[in-house]
C-alpha cells in the first residue's frame, strides 16, 4: 500500500509550518502537537487546499472538543495547551497565505484559544481516556522505555498476569496520584467505565480508518477525472484496502501515544483492552433500565413505603398517592408547610 495515489498515512506540512513560524519570529510550538493537529484536521471532513487544511469554526470545534482526547496523550512535561497553540499558528499561516481575512482570523483565534483550554481539561478526565492513552500513562508511571518495543511488550505480558483487582487498582492509582482528574461516574469497579473506554476506543479507531480511506478517495477521484487506472490495491479485492487502512490507523494512533502499542492491544492483548460487542452493550443497558425501573417516578409514593404519620410532612414536599389532595389554595393545618418547589 505504498502507492502515492492512495496516500493512507498523512504527510503533514508540520516542518514547513515550523520553518515559517521561525522566520516570522513567532512563538515556537512543539512539533508533536503540531503534527497531531495537522493530521487530525486533514483526516476530518473539512477541505484541503494545497496540502493545508482549511480552518473553519466547525473544524476547530470538531478537533479540539470532539476528537483530540480520543487519540492524543501528551508527552511527559508537555503543556496540553500546545494543541490550541498549534491551531492558532495554523490560523496565522492561513491568514498570511490570504486564505482568511482579518476578521475571520481574529474570530478563529479566539475560538481556538478557549477551546484549546477546554481540550486540555478533557485530556485529563479519567472517563474520557481510550485504551492506548490509558496504557501509555501506565507504562510511563512504571518507568518503561516506551521507545523500546520489547520492553513495552514485556510489561504488557507481566501486567496480563496480575489478578484483575490489581489491574483495576493500577487504573485507579492514576486518579489517586493526580495523573488523571477523577469524575463521579462510579469508577472502574462499577463496570460502566470499562465499557465506555472500550466503546470509545473502538469508535475512535473506526473513525480513523474512515478518515484514512476518505483521504485516499479524494486522490482517487482525481485519477478517475484524468482517466488514469486505479492503483493495484483497488483493482481487485477491496478488502485489501480496508485491511491496509486498519493497519495504518493503528500505526498512526501509536504516533500519538506509544509506537506499536495500539496494535499490540488489539492483536495480542485484547483481554487487557476489551472492546464490547453489541450483546455486551445491550446487557449493560438492560441492567441500567432495570435499576431505573426500581426507582419511584418523580412525585410518586412507593407502594411498599410507610405512609407518613399524622402531622408529619412528606419527604421532599411529596404528597402520598393515597392521601386526600388539599383543595386549591388550601393546605391542611396538620400537614405543615409544603417544601418549596
Amino acid at each position: 500500500m505504498e502507492d502515492e495515489d492512495l496516500r493512507l498515512a498523512p504527510r503533514t506540512k508540520a516542518a514547513e509550518l515550523l520553518v515559517w513560524a521561525e522566520a516570522e519570529g513567532r512563538e515556537p510550538v512543539a512539533e508533536s502537537p503540531l503534527r497531531a493537529v495537522l493530521a487530525l484536521l486533514e483526516l476530518g471532513e473539512g477541505r484541503m487546499h494545497d496540502g493545508w487544511p482549511e480552518v473553519t469554526s466547525a473544524a476547530v470545534e470538531h478537533l479540539l472538543y470532539e476528537r483530540l482526547y480520543l487519540y492524543v496523550q501528551p508527552e511527559p512535561g508537555q503543556d496540553p495547551l500546545a494543541y490550541g497553540a498549534a491551531v492558532r499558528l495554523l490560523i496565522d499561516h492561513r491568514r498570511a497565505a490570504k486564505r482568511l481575512n482579518a476578521k475571520r482570523q481574529e474570530r478563529l483565534h479566539a475560538e481556538a484559544e478557549w477551546q484549546g483550554e477546554v481540550a486540555a481539561g478533557l485530556l485529563r478526565r479519567a472517563d474520557l481516556v481510550t485504551w492506548p492513552r490509558l496504557y501509555t500513562l501506565l507504562l510511563r508511571a512504571a518507568g518503561v522505555d516506551t521507545a523500546d518495543g520489547a520492553a513495552v511488550r514485556a510489561w504488557l505480558e507481566g501486567f496480563r498476569e496480575l489478578p484483575e483487582e490489581e489491574r483495576t487498582a493500577a487504573f485507579e492509582a492514576l486518579e489517586a496520584d493526580g495523573t488523571l482528574d477523577p469524575v463521579d461516574d462510579g469508577g472502574w469497579e462499577a463496570g460502566g467505565r470499562t465499557l465506555a473506554v472500550g466503546m470509545a476506543t473502538d469508535g475512535a479507531r473506526r473513525l480513523l480508518e474512515q478518515g484514512l480511506m476518505r483521504r485516499s478517495y479524494r486522490n482517487l477521484a482525481e485519477l478517475t477525472a484524468l482517466g488514469r487506472p486505479m492503483p493495484e490495491e483497488l483493482a481487485g479485492d477491496f478488502g485489501a484496502f480496508e485491511e491496509a487502512a486498519a493497519r495504518a490507523a493503528l500505526e498512526l494512533a501509536g504516533t500519538w501515544t506509544v509506537p506499536g502499542l495500539p496494535e499490540l492491544l488489539v492483536a495480542e492483548f485484547p483481554e487487557l483492552a476489551p472492546e464490547p460487542g453489541p450483546a455486551e452493550i445491550d446487557a449493560y443497558l438492560a441492567g441500567l433500565d432495570a435499576a431505573w425501573a426500581e426507582e419511584p417516578a418523580d412525585g410518586e409514593w412507593p407502594a411498599d413505603a410507610e405512609e407518613p404519620a399524622d402531622g408529619e410532612e412528606p419527604a421532599d414536599g411529596e404528597w402520598p398517592a393515597d392521601a386526600e389532595e388539599p383543595a386549591d389554595g388550601e393546605w391542611p393545618a396538620e400537614a405543615g408547610e409544603p417544601a418549596p418547589e
